[in-house]
């Protein structure tokens, strides 16, 4: 951890180096998930609920996957632009370095510039929980904060599975941004809006249900069994993370260099 932060140190001072670009990109970010936003206060203002779901609800949804995409987005970074290390041979490089693969993928790009779109995200959560009349514990409290740890997981997760694609097709592959783009746009509604099959596919096997779905329902008194097994669903999304990381390390022994 202490190489890690290193990393971040060093990414983060070689990033303030050009303010003015910072300050435009992170304000980019800022407003690009506000336009998203503002078109479900549209489409709220013209229909009212949705399945149910009333405004308030589905913006501490939208808040909390933006913001796990957000800082998944700004620490793992490495692994969306993974593809560039293969294409160069720069992967051989970190091969022969006495330190985890991972790690050194993982601190190779950091977007700090996102701190615009959780600062958005931020302040759509703080609205919302205060529009909404929910009697706030310490254990909804908790599980609030392991959803957006879960989600972080989950987006990372999805990245480094995009990126051990790369050992066999050399370049990034679009589809990847389903997962990732499509997979951000589709959490930011309970699942239960969509068709069966998709909401048990992004339930039980890219595990968005278990970052915002389920524990929403406990943390709106929804839940209609065991509240335990509705706060404890996150753990889930931070479970995803380890068969992600076996099938990098899978990646990793079939690796061929490029010979550049």
């Amino acid at each position: 951890m202490r190489l890690f932060g290193k990393y971040i140190l060093i990414m983060f001072k070689s990033q303030m180096q050009y303010l003015t670009s910072f300050w435009l990109l992170s304000l980019g970010q800022f407003f690009v998930p506000f336009s998203v936003f503002a078109g479900l206060y549209f489409m709220f203002e013209r229909f009212g609920q949705i399945e149910g779901w009333d405004f308030q609800e589905v913006a501490l949804c939208f808040s909390i996957i933006h913001m796990s995409y957000a800082i998944s987005e700004c620490f793992a970074r490495g692994f969306d632009s993974f593809s560039t290390l293969v294409v160069n041979g720069d992967f051989d490089r970190l091969l022969v370095r006495p330190r985890s693969t991972v790690l050194q993928v993982l601190g190779s790009k950091f977007e700090f510039s996102r701190v615009g779109r959780l600062l958005q995200s931020a302040i759509i959560l703080t609205w919302a929980l205060s529009e909404l009349t929910v009697e706030w514990t310490l254990l909804k409290t908790m599980t609030l904060v392991f959803m957006i740890v879960s989600g972080v997981f989950v987006f990372s997760g999805i990245f480094i599975l995009a990126a051990t694609m790369c050992f066999w097709t050399v370049q990034g592959l679009e589809i990847a941004n389903i997962f990732t783009d499509g997979g951000r746009e589709m959490a930011q509604y309970p699942l239960n809006i969509y068709k069966k099959w998709v909401t048990r596919f992004f339930t039980f096997i890219i595990p968005f249900g278990f970052v915002n779905y389920l524990p929403l329902l406990y943390l709106l008194d929804r839940t209609s069994g065991n509240d335990l097994l509705y706060m404890i669903s996150p753990i889930a999304g931070i479970l995803f993370i380890l068969p992600c990381l076996l099938v990098w390390n899978i990646g990793v022994r079939h690796y061929r260099s490029t010979g550049s």
